[in-house]
């Protein structure tokens, strides 16, 4: 695990700064989502702190240590897409050769039988079925996909996870009940994690990033961006949302499972 930290991040695309002057600290350990409009420079900055791109100025530390040069491969950060990024033509698991899940596996080449033992926790920890091993990512669901690469990204546990609005693909349903599952296991990982999406409902944070126009309007806990909003930019995002209720329903829901959980001891 380990903490980051954006000094004066700035990203330019010719006369578009999708990044501007951005300077953040993400906690050791801490679930931290960053949610705005589409084009406010979410995105930019995952890839930024991934390596995927580089910075026009500013810097990002990874830990304590300085990653502006660093290859995306010696970084130590996973991170998983959009549209998931599988490899089409891979099974989901095969212990001999290269799959989705043992493919990070096999390049650091572990013997087979760790591999198959880490795979097969991964499995049980994200909820991926044995009897979808074989399969290739053109026979699962977008969900089982999306167990898939979650899987994927923490068979070599990295020192901070990033996640590029996974749940897009899913229906409304559905994602709550998924980010559900993302927050237990990073509540059970206890990897930092910092989550990107423009759906404020799936903003179940630590913390949260309220960006505009390629910079930062509020970074605070849910409930203090809600009863506190910074600015007037911030109070609408919030209102479009109806995110007050969000926070009171989900707050009952837990106090409820709790009540639940303590009844049957």
């Amino acid at each position: 695990m380990a903490r980051v930290k954006l000094e004066n991040l700035t990203k330019r695309f010719d006369i578009v700064t999708a990044v501007n002057k951005v300077s953040l600290e993400v906690m050791d350990g801490e679930f931290f989502v960053m949610v705005g409009p589409n084009g406010c420079g979410k995105t930019t900055i995952l890839r930024l702190i991934a390596g995927l791109m580089q910075p026009d100025c500013g810097n990002i530390y990874i830990g304590d240590k300085l990653v502006n040069e660093i290859k995306p491969s010696e970084r130590n950060v996973s991170m998983v897409f959009q549209g998931y990024a599988l490899w089409p033509h891979m099974k989901v698991f095969d212990e001999k050769e290269y799959s989705n899940l043992s493919f990070a596996l096999k390049i650091q080449k572990n013997l087979t039988e760790k591999i198959k033992g880490t795979a097969g926790k991964v499995a049980d920890q994200v909820g991926i079925e044995r009897r979808l091993f074989s399969r290739k990512p053109n026979q699962l669901s977008e969900g089982q996909k999306r167990k898939v690469a979650l899987g994927r990204a923490i068979t070599i546990p990295p020192r901070v996870f990033l996640m590029d609005e996974p749940l897009s693909n899913l229906d409304p349903p559905s994602r709550l009940r998924v980010m559900s599952e993302i927050k237990k296991l990073h509540d059970e990982l206890k990897t930092t994690t910092i989550y990107v999406t423009h759906n404020l409902v799936e903003a179940m944070a630590d913390r949260i990033a309220v960006m505009k126009q390629g910079t930062i309007q509020q970074v605070n806990t849910p409930e203090q961006v809600c009863s506190h909003p910074a600015n007037d930019f911030v109070a609408d995002f919030i209102q479009c949302y109806d995110y007050s209720y969000q926070l009171s329903a989900r707050k009952m829901k837990s106090n409820d499972d709790k009540s639940t959980t303590d009844a049957s001891h």
